[in-house]
């Protein structure tokens, strides 16, 4: 009997010895290499993603300091619009003929135009009229942040060109002479006589 049970434990015990590196033999049986655990890295830099990741940030912070395309002050040879604008045109003989109302400018940043207003009194009648831009010589005042705008036009060819519109100005005018609907969908039936509600009789 006690050999029976010693047999039964050697057999129990070299059967878990078996099992136990089985997985270990299959492994090394294998006819594919073994791989070794890999570091994800970037195929152009060799970089660790984090370092990927925070070089862009590292980038902008060595950027050059904004100012590089960008003005920092007023030149001579530029004019501001502020300026421009509200200024007095004068013809070749030195007369005033209107003042700049606007500058018209496409999405592009190209200006097409100035729009002078000519006529009238304190504004009240006055018409504008787009000129080309190239039509109005500009001339700085020295020591002074004034203009003298000069063009080769008169009243007489300002006030006979044709009036500029600005798109408001247009839209105002289609809505003005838009057809009016007329049309209601209120109900017209006439209106129930109400007679005033009887009051209890009081005993005096």
């Amino acid at each position: 009997m006690t050999r029976k049970l010693v047999a039964s434990v050697a057999a129990g015990a070299l059967f878990a010895g078996v099992t136990a590196f089985a997985p270990l033999g299959f492994a090394q049986d294998t006819t594919q290499p073994a791989t070794q655990p890999q570091t994800m890295e970037t195929p152009a830099t060799g970089e660790q993603p984090a370092d990927a990741m925070k070089k862009p940030l590292d980038q902008a912070a060595q950027a050059p300091a904004a100012g590089s395309g960008y003005l920092t002050e007023q030149a001579e040879g530029q004019v501001a619009a502020s300026t421009y604008i509200g200024q007095t045109v004068y013809n070749a003989a030195d007369e005033s003929i209107g003042e700049i109302n606007d500058v018209i400018f496409t999405t592009d940043g190209s200006v097409e135009a100035a729009v002078i207003g000519v006529g009238g009194f304190l504004g009240i009648g006055e018409k504008n009229v787009a000129v080309p831009l190239d039509t109005i010589a500009i001339a700085e005042v020295p020591n002074s942040d004034d203009l003298k705008l000069t063009t080769q036009e008169t009243a007489d060819t300002l006030k006979a060109a044709p009036e500029f519109k600005t798109k408001s100005q247009q839209i105002a005018e289609q809505n003005a002479n838009a057809p009016v609907d007329t049309t209601t969908t209120s109900s017209t039936a006439p209106a129930t006589d109400m007679k005033p509600a009887e009051q209890p009789a009081t005993n005096n």
